[in-house]
This record gives C-alpha cells, sequence and structure tokens, in this order.
C-alpha cells in the first residue's frame, strides 16, 4: 500500500510542489513589503491618520493643530474650497519621541 496525503498525492509529489510554495511565499512576502513601506512612510497625513497611529481621536489632533502644539499645515482637501491640517511624517516622528510642543501663551489667556 503506498502512502498519500489528505488530496491523494504520494509524499514525492508533494516535495515536487515544495520549491513551487516556496517560491510562491516569496512572491507573497515580497508583494506584503511593498505594501507594508507604501503605507507606513506617507509624506503627509490626514488628522484621521495621525490619530489612529498615536491612539488618539481625530478631534484631538485637529485641536493639537489649532493650538500649535505640532507643526501642521493648512492644505487642500480635494473636497471643494475647504482646507485640512496635514501633518508631515518628519512630525509624526517628533510628536512620537518628544511629545507635544509647549501651549503657547496666546492660546493660555495669559497675557
Amino acid at each position: 500500500m503506498r502512502a498519500t496525503d489528505h488530496n491523494g498525492r504520494s509524499p514525492r509529489n508533494q516535495l515536487r510542489t515544495l520549491p513551487e510554495l516556496i517560491a510562491r511565499l516569496a512572491r507573497i512576502e515580497e508583494k506584503l513589503d511593498t505594501l507594508i513601506q507604501q503605507r507606513l512612510i506617507k509624506e503627509y497625513y490626514s488628522t484621521g491618520e495621525v490619530a489612529r497611529i498615536v491612539g488618539r481621536s481625530e478631534f484631538t489632533v485637529r485641536q493639537w493643530c489649532r493650538l500649535r502644539r505640532v507643526h501642521a499645515q493648512k492644505r487642500p482637501s480635494g473636497r471643494g474650497p475647504s482646507r485640512e491640517w496635514m501633518i508631515s511624517h518628519a512630525e509624526l516622528q517628533r510628536i512620537q519621541s518628544e511629545g507635544l510642543l509647549p501651549l503657547r501663551d496666546e492660546f493660555r489667556g495669559v497675557s
């Protein structure tokens, strides 16, 4: 009696497909690496993206921008004349490593 796997293939046939599987896995890993790099490094992030990355609400990140606790720029949003806050990759890294900028006196009500 000949040994077979659950698909009816002999161990010899499985060995022939192993190099194919390894090659296929290598191609999948390469594509995943490309996708991860595309998602990880962007030139600018929206307030929603930054909120997800730092674990805060989008409202909080918009407040940080408005109060100048982070360096952000208003850019066209692609939805008509409205503009939205955008935060650079370098600033995102700074926020993650150093935290928020100090609250400026003009926003504290101190004269």
